[in-house]
């Protein structure tokens, strides 16, 4: 896997006046919030990189603002036919996982949007809600440059960035997000339970209405839909556990919040994010489709 920049770089530190190192975590970050794929953003990062290289941009008064503009357009183009790629996906979609941590090799700019609960949040969004609410509540921009790439009126974008605030709003009240030492503590106590194949810890540790969904995109072996219930899924994780039992179980940071990484042989064959509330797991989400983990 290469470094994630853009080739030529070494060398040609100003583009735009700017060190393009300073905006890139904003380009890329535009894109993943707004594609929840890691790979697509970085083609979009590229795309802005030859646009900017190309361009005789001298007179750009806020070199940040035009690039994440640049990528916010390319990115609502890939969404709007992403729409189509989602509805023939095999089984669960989820995000695909970014490491943010000390160890991610691709640097964005992190906050709450970037979680895997706040992504499937903002995938019930439709596109142009999606690319109102980044643009305006994560990346400050006024509603006149929103509505140019949205190709409305300046109206229009405050409305759809409202609609959006409102449906993100309702469901983060639906689903809060635990503290980071809590989330350390119940990581750690399933980790043991899992390894350990305890059912009945696993059990206490899972919501009576738990939920476990599994993204395989039909590349690898999971559960197409979903699986409800606390005894359910811990009973399946056991059975799962047994069957694919991993050399190691790593924490590490992904999408801004704690996760588990599952390594076996040496690969990383799943990566797990939990919604955890009152001490409880609500939602345990695994992504074992080998095309969402290339880039762990």
């Amino acid at each position: 896997m290469g470094d994630g920049h853009a080739p030529g770089l070494s060398g040609r530190k100003d583009v735009l006046g700017a060190d393009w190192e300073n905006h890139r975590p904003a380009v890329f970050g535009v894109a993943y919030r707004l594609l929840g794929s890691v790979a697509d953003a970085e083609d979009v990062t590229q795309d802005v990189w030859l646009r900017a290289a190309g361009a005789d941009l001298r007179d750009v008064g806020d070199p940040r603002a035009w690039l994440v503009t640049v990528a916010a357009r390319r990115s609502y183009d890939i969404l709007k036919s992403a729409r189509f790629r989602r509805e023939t996906y095999v089984g669960p979609w989820l995000p695909e996982p970014l490491l943010t941590g000390p160890d991610a090799s691709e640097p964005v700019l992190v906050d709450e949007s970037v979680s895997s609960a706040m992504l499937l949040i903002m995938e019930e969004l439709s596109p142009p809600e999606r690319v109102a609410f980044v643009l305006h509540d994560v990346f400050g921009f006024e509603f006149g440059r929103i509505a140019e790439v949205l190709d409305v009126s300046v109206p229009g974008a405050r409305q759809l960035a409202s609609r959006a605030r409102r449906r993100v709003a309702k469901a983060n009240q639906s689903t809060p997000q635990a503290p980071r030492e809590e989330r350390e503590r119940v990581l750690a106590v399933f980790r043991a339970a899992y390894e350990a194949g305890d059912l009945a810890g696993l059990v206490r540790l899972l919501h009576p209405d738990a939920v476990y969904v599994t993204d395989g995109g039909g590349k690898a072996a999971a559960a197409r839909k979903l699986i409800h219930g606390g005894q359910r899924v811990a009973e399946v994780m056991v059975r799962v556990g047994s069957q694919w039992r991993p050399d190691r179980i790593d924490l590490a940071e992904v999408g801004g919040e704690l996760a588990l990484v599952f390594r076996r042989e040496g690969r990383v064959y799943s990566v797990d994010t939990l919604q955890i509330t009152d001490g409880l797991i609500t939602a345990y989400r695994r992504v074992i489709n080998p095309d969402k983990l290339s880039h762990v």
